[in-house]
């Protein structure tokens, strides 16, 4: 399957080296970039087929993959409509709904939304993607293929529930460094140099995250394991629910849910 990637950011970079890590062919990838400067630098690293133009790059292509600015993406789309025949769009513009893309289209049908996350970009990322019906089940597995070079990835059946993977994945990887910011600072208000809360921090958090990840166990279970009575950490937890700490972070995260609502409102009203 050729791919067209339009546009050239540090995603499309991201899902070009997890491709051609996995042994796709070079030769069927190529991007659209109206960038001098990324689109060189795009070439240079992979050895891809690059193109200024749509009409160029998407000529012949099995899947286009939009990987521009959701601010961008109706402009693209416009010009994008008429090129359409039997191609799968992908689109990666956070917060653009397929329905709307589909009208931007001139009702074109055959799209997948992603909404993968930042660690995507070393490839430890998740995603998660949503289908149109007219989307085939081949051109479903395709696409797992597609972004699994990047991460996990996550089908839901209601478009809506992406609103709920931003919230948690979209947005999740800045509440773990928010987290990683306050034991960093208490760690150096202990005493403990900057490098050293760095390194007891991110080993902590990568220990713990492998061990949860690895356990058939509830987390809830491992972080009984680590709490003895009378101990340092149960008395940390009990000044984390006296000051009621995970309940702040559930209304967080479902203030983030409904902000992601109103942006597909706001971005699709064209």
């Amino acid at each position: 399957m050729s791919i067209t990637f339009v546009g050239g950011g540090n995603m499309a970079s991201a899902l070009i080296g997890g491709l051609l890590q996995q042994d796709y062919p070079v030769t069927q990838i190529r991007v659209v970039e109206i960038s001098p400067e990324s689109r060189d630098k795009i070439k240079h690293r992979f050895g891809v087929a690059t193109a200024t133009e749509l009409e160029k790059g998407v000529a012949g292509c099995d899947i286009i993959l939009l990987a521009v600015k959701p601010q961008q993406l109706f402009t693209v789309a416009e010009q994008l409509a008429p090129l359409l025949t039997s191609q799968l769009v992908i689109s990666i513009a956070a917060g653009i709904r397929t329905l709307d893309l589909s009208r931007w289209l001139g009702g074109y049908s055959c799209i997948v939304r992603a909404m993968p996350n930042t660690p995507s970009l070393i490839r430890a990322g998740v995603t998660g993607l949503y289908a149109l019906p007219a989307v085939a089940i081949q051109q479903k597995e395709n696409v797992t293929n597609i972004l699994s070079a990047v991460g996990s990835v996550l089908w839901v059946e209601q478009e809506a529930l992406l609103d709920a993977v931003t919230a948690i994945s979209g947005s999740g990887p800045a509440y773990v460094f928010y987290f990683i910011e306050a034991m960093q600072q208490a760690g150096v208000e202990l005493g403990l140099s900057m490098e050293q809360a760095r390194q007891l921090t991110l080993q902590t958090f990568l220990g713990a995250v492998q061990l949860a990840n690895q356990s058939e166990e509830d987390v809830v279970i491992l972080r009984s394991r680590v709490t003895s009575k009378g101990g340092t950490t149960e008395r940390a937890l009990q000044k984390m629910d006296q000051d009621d700490i995970k309940n702040a972070i559930v209304r967080a995260i479902h203030v983030a849910f409904k902000r992601a609502q109103q942006m597909g409102d706001e971005l699709g009203s064209k």
